[in-house]
């Protein structure tokens, strides 16, 4: 039942998060930025490699040099003569995007120009603003122009709306459902535009449809100097089945250029050359593409879940990692599809759903932490309390059982002393107490060891001795044991030197190492004690012929407390700490330990002591 309330409360909080999480990403989309999305957007588009031009635009500008040449501004006269030339050699259409207000002269001169206008055969004065009565009726020009047809060619700059930082990225397609300038001139190459529809990248704004620009970089399309063309040898036959754009470049006049998401100069490019763009992105269908709405909607929440799950499941450091990672594979994964389908999605408002909902629940996982941390500190200290207390009593109780155990072991010397006056009954039962009181002693000493190896209170008394003479000493000292199950100890001892070395504790490795060969090996085999001298180390090995080790229960046999599952099998007792003790006292000497084993075929421990023993 109180698994049932737990999984329920869990999923009670799952659910929570989550709602937490859909509703950042709802606040956060109720907001607009649009100057940081432009920010990650033309960063895409200077890291883009720019799309080759159509080669059906050709630019002619009035530049400073011409303003030289002719002494000042062009007049209608001599534009007159322009399209004139421009007319013969057949081109699509021709276009100005310099009002004729603007071309000044004689009477004549207007009159050679509506002239000329006329004759062509396709003529159009491109103007950057809608009639107030929009397209339901004709745009006209003012008198004596309104024969020429005007139609709007609007491009706009981020000035009052979306970024505001007066950068060009859109373009106007069709207004109050009529086409622009700039699809109607692409339909002499792309025949199928017929409406905004037909136009990739399209989107609905107010009674307009827009589109972004698929910008190359400024200087990409050649200008053509006016004068060079009126006055020039310039091979007019490369006009031809082109559309024509006349503007101007005399840095005279900032309407005549743009701030382009390359750069923030204000006169980065040219008017001229920006129709030139859209003309080619309408003709090339390459218009990037936004992600609508609501995808981006559903992808911050999607990362709102996901940021509200990191920041609660992951490590911290581990957490920051991920997300920042994660950051950078979302922006390398939305370059990738502006690259590949010239789409994109504003990062914006996933980035803030990031930041918020890591902000927002990262004092909350501190809370939770802290409170582990103190429960953490809570229960260490306890089991500090609890380890000490435990030791204390082990040492108390170790010192306090072993003089009762010597008086039992003096008690029945002092019994054996009067043998004549046992049976053979009471003698084995002697005999059987004493067995049982030794390994009560090897009990408690090993506790006792165990309580001082915790407490890191061994510190190694060196003193200069033969290690054979010590291998002596434990083999005298088992000799019984092993006679008592008709074991043969042989040893093997090649002459060393003496070294400096606890006695007592290698002794005790030594004594377990013997020992247990003994109490596991088959009545009338051989135990084999060697020694040798390499040089760098002193090497002994303990071998038997008993029941020997699993391989998988070999790396498990020096540590505390394990019994093989051969040892749990047979009738021998045993602590488990024997070999956890030798290894620790061997490394203590700065050696190590190792066993080789085969099942049924016995064991041999190794010892490798350095001809330098010294204390850790």
């Amino acid at each position: 039942m109180f698994g049932k309330v737990k999984s329920f409360k869990n999923f009670s909080f799952q659910i929570l998060k989550a709602l937490f999480a859909l509703a950042i990403a709802i606040l956060i989309s109720q907001f607009q930025f649009d100057y940081l999305d432009s920010i990650g957007y033309d960063f895409f588009l200077r890291l883009k490699p720019q799309n080759q031009t159509t080669g059906h635009v050709e630019t002619i500008l009035v530049t400073k040099e011409s303003l030289e040449i002719l002494g000042g501004q062009p007049t209608a006269g001599n534009y007159a003569d322009l399209i004139k030339l421009i007319s013969e050699a057949n081109p699509r259409a021709i276009v100005t995007l310099i009002h004729p207000n603007e071309m000044g002269g004689s009477f004549d001169e207007l009159k050679r120009l509506i002239e000329a206008v006329n004759s062509a055969s396709e003529f159009y004065v491109a103007v950057d603003d809608i009639s107030l009565l929009g397209f339901n009726k004709e745009y006209k020009l003012p008198p004596p122009f309104q024969e020429i047809p005007a139609i709007p060619g609007l491009a706009l700059a981020d000035r009052n709306i979306f970024a505001k930082d007066g950068v060009t990225r859109r373009f106007t397609v069709s207004y109050q459902g009529n086409l622009t300038l700039h699809p109607i001139l692409a339909q002499n190459f792309r025949s199928q535009i017929q409406s905004e529809q037909d136009v990739a990248g399209s989107y609905p704004f107010r009674d307009s449809f827009q589109a972004f620009i698929d910008f190359r970089r400024p200087g990409t399309y050649k200008q053509i100097p006016f004068h060079e063309l009126l006055f020039g040898d310039f091979d007019t036959s490369k006009l031809r089945d082109k559309i024509i754009l006349i503007g101007r470049d005399t840095k005279n006049s900032s309407k005549d250029y743009i701030k382009t998401p390359f750069s923030d100069d204000l006169i980065d490019m040219t008017t001229t050359e920006m129709h030139a763009n859209i003309i080619d992105t309408v003709i090339m269908n390459s218009a990037p593409v936004r992600i609508p709405k609501w995808f981006e909607f559903l992808l911050t929440g999607l990362i709102s879940l996901l940021t509200v799950y990191v920041v609660l499941s992951l490590p911290p450091t581990k957490g920051i990692v991920f997300l920042l990672l994660f950051g950078m594979g979302f922006v390398a994964l939305n370059f990738a599809s502006f690259l590949t389908s010239n789409s994109w999605v504003a990062m914006t408002h996933s980035f803030l759903a990031i930041f918020i909902c890591y902000y927002f629940f990262i004092p909350y996982r501190l809370i939770i932490e802290n409170r582990k941390s103190w429960e953490y500190y809570q229960k260490n200290r306890l089991l500090t309390q609890v380890e000490e207390l435990k030791s204390s009593f082990l040492s108390m109780m170790s010192h306090d059982l072993k003089t009762p155990i010597a008086r039992i072991q003096g008690m029945i010397e002092i019994i054996k002393k009067r043998s004549q006056d046992l049976d053979d009954q009471q003698k084995a039962a002697l005999d059987t107490i004493n067995e049982s009181a030794r390994e009560l002693l090897e009990f408690v000493s090993s506790i006792l060891s165990l309580n001082r190896v915790e407490s890191k209170e061994i510190k190694l008394q060196l003193e200069s001795r033969d290690i054979n003479e010590l291998l002596k000493e434990v083999k005298l000292k088992y000799e019984h044991f092993a006679d008592s199950k008709k074991i043969e100890i042989v040893t093997e001892l090649e002459p060393l030197f003496s070294h400096k070395i606890d006695v007592d504790l290698l002794k005790q490795v030594f004594s377990n190492l013997l020992e247990n060969a003994i109490k596991y090996s088959p009545e009338g085999s051989r135990v084999l004690i060697s020694s040798e001298d390499t040089g760098d180390e002193i090497v002994i090995q303990f071998a038997d012929q008993g029941v020997g080790i699993a391989s998988a229960e070999r790396a498990e046999v020096f540590t505390k407390f394990f019994r093989s599952s051969q040892a749990k099998d047979s009738e021998v007792k045993g602590s488990g700490l024997g070999l956890y003790l030798a290894k620790y006292f061997v490394e203590l000497h700065g050696g190590k330990i190792s066993v080789d084993s085969e099942l049924g075929q016995g064991s041999t421990f190794t010892v490798c002591l350095p001809t330098g023993s010294q204390s850790k």
